[in-house]
């Protein structure tokens, strides 16, 4: 099969021919139909969060089951599936107690590899999926079929952006009525907070990026507010200003950032209001918290795991709202791009300015429009 590594840090990825095992006890092969390009791929491929390569990244993926393992109950061949990074053992503490997403169990393919290069050497499989190439074999815990009706270049988003932006708001925050909400960082993950905070009811919805045309997309995803970020001290008075003010009840930073998210502490209430982090930086990151007002105002930080998603009960609830015309997937897809222009799709990405951009593989989707 064809797949796009990364043999070097910082450097364009190879397509090239390359070799994977059938699928293990438990685990299923997925021939994959789109991929989108994550922040958190270019963190990966970029060396931000060290390891080894070669490695394959992508892991926001929808596709058609193509083999399965012994033991797979929860998968057959010909299902349309998302495959997610989420794997769940269904036992352990986590699992049991409602929250699959921190599933604390050690899987085969966290040790080993069902990817080869035409040599015979591994090639690691990037954020557990590998799925910047057309199959991967992964736990049958990663996959949740969709119906006929939507179409896998989108599906293929609630594999992370969606289920990470949206579940932040309504899984991990749960945000209610009339709850003010900032959300900083207005891509892939962050209209997904903005649709999940209109969703929940909350006002005001303020979206603050850099970049105006992000913005201006925010306002169709549910942002009753638009501000650009710089500069930070005209940003925090209009957000006081839109709070009564004082300060936003939730701050969602969906950037890996951490300017960002200084500047989200200075903008979430003074009195309980929670900073809710969303966004991966680079592993060294650190930010300097003010203790006393976090004390005195029982103002709290908190993190957000791939929106604490519980993916067979999430993914199918997100699909009948997209189905219903509640949830916005179309409007996410800037650019689809075949897998021999991943290079030029992670320079689009890289540039700010695509909401999501997509690898398609085989015919499926060539009569949509591209962006190369």
């Amino acid at each position: 099969m064809k797949a796009a590594v990364c043999y070097e840090f910082g450097k364009p990825l190879v397509v090239e021919e390359v070799e994977i095992a059938p699928p293990q006890k438990g685990e299923v092969r997925v021939r994959i139909v789109a991929t989108g390009i994550c922040h958190s791929d270019i963190h990966l491929i970029e060396g931000a969060w060290g390891g080894k390569v070669p490695v394959i990244a992508g892991h926001e993926a929808a596709g058609i089951v193509d083999q399965i393992g012994d033991g797979v109950t929860l998968a057959q061949p010909g299902d349309r599936v998302v495959v997610s990074l989420l794997r769940s053992c269904g036992r352990c503490l986590y699992c049991t107690t409602g929250a699959p997403h921190l599933c604390e169990a050690r899987f085969a393919l966290d040790t080993e590899n069902r990817l080869h290069d035409r040599h015979g050497q591994p090639i690691r499989q990037g954020i557990r999926t590998a799925a910047f190439a057309e199959y991967v074999v992964v736990d049958q815990s990663q996959v949740m079929q969709v119906p006929e009706e939507v179409p896998l270049d989108r599906a293929a988003l609630l594999a992370c952006g969606v289920i990470t932006g949206f579940g932040a708001v309504v899984n991990t925050a749960r945000v209610a009525p009339g709850q003010s909400v900032v959300v900083i960082g207005v891509g892939g993950v962050g209209l997904n907070a903005i649709q999940g905070a209109a969703l929940c009811g909350a006002h005001p919805v303020i979206a603050v990026d850099l970049l105006d045309s992000k913005l201006q997309a925010a306002r169709t995803f549910g942002a009753t507010h638009v501000l650009n970020a710089e500069p930070a001290e005209e940003t925090a008075a209009k957000v006081m200003d839109l709070t009564a003010g004082r300060g936003a009840d939730y701050v969602f930073v969906a950037v890996g950032s951490s300017a960002a998210i200084v500047q989200g502490l200075g903008l979430m209430s003074k009195r309980r209001g929670t900073l809710v982090l969303v966004g991966i930086p680079e592993a060294t990151a650190t930010v300097a918290l003010p203790v006393p007002p976090h004390v005195g105002g029982e103002r709290r930080v908190i993190g957000s795991s791939m929106g604490s998603t519980r993916l067979r009960v999430d993914l199918p609830y997100l699909v009948q709202l997209y189905q219903s015309g509640r949830l916005k997937l179309d409007e996410l897809v800037t650019g689809r791009y075949p897998l021999e222009q991943i290079n030029e799709a992670i320079a689009s990405t890289k540039t700010g300015h695509a909401l999501r951009n997509v690898i398609v593989f085989g015919a499926e989707y060539q009569d949509e429009e591209e962006t190369t």
